[in-house]
């Protein structure tokens, strides 16, 4: 998926994904009728994609509180946002 958004080219073909909601309920990865995925682009942007067909970018705080909050995690913290979560 591609679009244009704010005067910049988001591809899912070209960034990484990092967590989503996808859930095989053992007939479909439908997940409360729309799925979330998020991605990083090589440059280091974060944008959301729903399965309506909506790219949506996002800041990195954003992209940071989404992955805590998608249950499926592609790659973990540290790769995703090049730190490592702070002690508690």
């Amino acid at each position: 998926m591609e679009a244009v958004v704010r005067g910049k080219k988001y591809n899912t073909a070209n960034s990484t994904l990092i967590a989503s909601d996808r859930y095989w309920d053992g007939y479909n990865f439908d997940r409360r009728g729309r799925n979330q995925y998020l991605y990083k682009t090589k440059k280091g942007n974060f944008f959301l994609v729903i399965t309506s067909l909506k790219i949506v970018p996002l800041e990195v705080n954003e992209a940071m509180d989404l992955w805590e909050s998608l249950p499926e995690r592609e790659i973990t913290y540290e790769e995703a946002f090049g730190v490592e979560p702070e002690e508690a």
